[in-house]
């Protein structure tokens, strides 16, 4: 989980003097978590119920490789190839005002299986243990095409060809899982919604389904229909936001 959030009620403190003793008893307890932010709120703020948006992200790793240790339990890892365009395909079919009942797991408390999706994307990513920024990514394209025009500007082609296929051979060298995120954008969710959205894609992936089958996903209404669920390791809660003073 990237993030999380809650609301407590306390006498009052400084914001700062709150962040720092929370985080000094949790480290003194070898905490896994740490408070990165505190706010003083209004008394009707509530954590859940007054969030504008809240945006996840599902992490990938798709290679017939076995996960590291790094990477065991931090991601879904997927063996087979993926088709990143025909899952953004299938993404758009679900973006906007719908009945999302097919993706809506037993044992939601929601009133209504209506939720509108303002955003479901997919993208590549370096295969790191982060979520690289816009500036990030950039240079990493960057760094790219610098070296594919190193390698057209080469006398030989051949040669060219000969040291990648090595590079790729070189004893102790791991090859690299593809990475995808998978970004859902939303008021709100039902309970599963994002991780039986992603478990349709993978299928849409993988070619086990094709995008005109999410369409007759999203029409039946009914959860029986849709792909397995995908694991709860890849999912994360990237941000919360709200209308603060």
């Amino acid at each position: 989980m990237l993030s999380e959030l809650s609301n407590v009620q306390l006498p009052p403190h400084e914001p700062g003097v709150v962040r720092r003793a929370v985080n000094h008893f949790l480290q003194k307890n070898e905490g896994d978590i740490m408070v990165t932010d505190v706010r003083c709120v209004p008394p009707d703020f509530h954590a859940r119920f007054k969030a504008l948006k809240r945006t996840y992200h599902y992490r990938i790793l798709s290679g017939p490789e076995p996960l590291s240790a790094f990477e065991k339990n931090r991601a879904w890892h997927v063996p087979e190839d993926l088709d990143i365009t025909a899952m953004n395909r299938a993404s758009s079919i679900l973006v906007g005002h719908h009945d999302f009942s097919s993706f809506r797991a037993a044992g939601c408390q929601a009133n209504s299986p209506m939720r509108t999706l303002d955003e479901l994307a997919v993208t590549e990513v370096l295969p790191a243990l982060y979520f690289p920024s816009i500036t990030e990514r950039s240079a990493t394209e960057l760094l790219d095409l610098d070296t594919s025009r190193r390698f057209s500007t080469s006398s030989d082609a051949s040669d060219a060809k000969m040291v990648k296929s090595e590079n790729r051979r070189e004893f102790g060298h791991r090859v690299r899982h593809r990475c995808f995120v998978v970004t859902a954008r939303s008021r709100s969710f039902l309970y599963h919604q994002v991780r039986l959205m992603v478990g349709v894609l993978k299928s849409v992936g993988t070619g086990d389904l094709t995008v005109s089958d999410v369409e007759r996903i999203l029409d039946a209404k009914t959860v029986t229909v849709a792909s397995p669920m995908a694991p709860g390791c890849g999912l994360y809660l990237g941000n919360v936001k709200y209308d603060l003073p």
